[in-house]
């Protein structure tokens, strides 16, 4: 029987919604493809009127994401995100174990600016893992991977999950969880995130390389030709560019500015669109750049459409119905308890999915509803929820585009994947929501 408190309204915006996630995991048509025919039916059956609907494409999450995609874009057309790469190898490059932090350490600076964590993998960090590798020997086509590729691919990806849950802007999932937040009456800022995952972001980034090394030795120990390889590389690309000078300069503005947005007043969508329109000024960037930036702009349309759904599926009262009758199942628990089984839970329910952001928007604000009606601190829940939606990307091959993609290299074995992987996921548990949690609560989020 139909719940007296929620409407047929919602209803309908709820079966929209769920067959536009399942079209998101399955894919029939490109992500933005579905989310348009979703967003077509619901205003088509009168569910929603057109005015409220379009109303998520004005969203300044969603521009935020945007004007990252066209700051990322600036790293890889001036070549600072390559060389900031081989300035690390031929630092820390003599060992490969130094070289696997090295990357990782690439990972870290230019997430904060780079909201696909697929193009911060695929496009800036993998290219030079690559030739590093097969540099010295060491090819999935010959049967050589084990020297030094397949350890210092699984060690970028793990080092690109740890970094995306580092930053609110690090990936797209976390924006849209934050967006999420934000209709529940929680907000999370760009440093309030940082905080929260300084302390598990830097346990995360020193101790998994080490393990990753103890599990999965590389063959090749010692690397001390990756410097003069590196230094080789630098040489052809010559000194920095006047656009690479002024993109440090942006980046560094903007990274300042993001830090300081809750104390100063400026919204973190005002900072993005600012780093964007100097670098057009300066002309790092052409208008032709932003227009080409399609990532960016299918970005525009599936995340405005999914966050206008969410956002009806709260104002139609069908979320907070579920949160409520959820809760009342978990009644009289401790909410310490109730909030490790949801993040348990949302974390392994990760494997029936093949992309964060079908996830984030099929369950993050139901079970941050749920979370709150038991009893834990909004802020609290509302942080490790999100930050959940980058960790649960080490679950599987496919549970992300930087596990598609660096899996898909053939370096590691999918029966090596899934088994360090499943260590590693108990390790992410126990430091971000155990360590992290306790830390949070330094930080005065409960």
């Amino acid at each position: 029987m139909k719940p007296a408190s929620v409407s047929m309204a919602a209803w309908h915006m709820f079966a929209i919604f769920v067959a536009t996630i399942i079209g998101c995991i399955t894919q029939p048509l490109p992500i933005a493809g579905v989310a348009l025919v979703g967003f077509v039916l619901t205003v088509l059956l009168n569910i929603v009127p057109m005015d409220v609907a379009v109303t998520g494409f004005g969203n300044k999450t969603v521009w935020l994401i945007v004007m990252a995609y066209c700051l990322s874009r600036g790293f890889v057309k001036t070549g600072l995100g390559r060389r900031i790469a081989l300035l690390f190898v031929r630092l820390f490059g003599k060992k490969t174990l130094g070289l696997a932090y090295s990357l990782v350490g690439v990972d870290l600076i230019l997430s904060p600016a780079t909201p696909s964590n697929t193009a911060r993998a695929g496009g800036i960090v993998y290219p030079i893992l690559e030739s590093l590798a097969k540099t010295f020997g060491s090819d999935p086509k010959d049967g050589t991977e084990r020297k030094m590729g397949s350890f210092l691919t699984f060690v970028e990806f793990h080092g690109n999950i740890i970094t995306s849950g580092m930053f609110m802007t690090a990936m797209a999932p976390n924006l849209l969880a934050v967006s999420l937040a934000k209709a529940a009456h929680v907000n999370i800022t760009w440093m309030s995130w940082f905080l929260a995952g300084l302390v598990p972001g830097i346990i995360s980034l020193l101790v998994v390389p080490f393990l990753i090394y103890k599990m999965y030795p590389p063959e090749i120990k010692d690397s001390p030709n990756a410097k003069n390889w590196a230094d080789g590389e630098l040489t052809d690309m010559g000194p920095m560019s006047v656009a690479e000078k002024i993109m440090t300069g942006v980046f560094i503005g903007a990274l300042l500015l993001w830090i300081l947005s809750s104390f100063i007043g400026i919204d973190a969508a005002t900072v993005a669109f600012l780093a964007v329109a100097v670098l057009v000024v300066c002309g790092v960037l052409s208008v032709s750049d932003i227009l080409h930036e399609t990532g960016a702009w299918s970005t525009l349309i599936w995340f405005s459409i999914l966050i206008f759904m969410a956002n009806e599926l709260t104002a139609l009262g069908f979320i907070p119905w579920l949160s409520k009758a959820l809760g009342g199942s978990l009644h009289g628990m401790n909410w310490g308890i109730v909030l490790a089984i949801l993040l348990v839970f949302y974390f392994y329910s990760h494997y029936l999915f093949a992309s964060g952001t079908a996830h984030v928007s099929a369950m993050y604000a139901a079970l941050l509803g749920v979370a709150i009606a038991a009893g834990v601190p909004p802020m609290l829940a509302a942080t490790l929820l999100a930050m959940c939606g980058a960790l649960y990307s080490s679950t599987s091959h496919y549970a992300s585009g930087p596990a598609t993609l660096l899996f898909g290299t053939g370096y590691v074995k999918q029966a090596d994947w899934w088994r360090m992987n499943a260590i590693l996921g108990v390790f992410y548990i126990v430091v971000w929501f155990g360590i992290g949690a306790l830390w949070t609560k330094v930080l005065g989020f409960w």
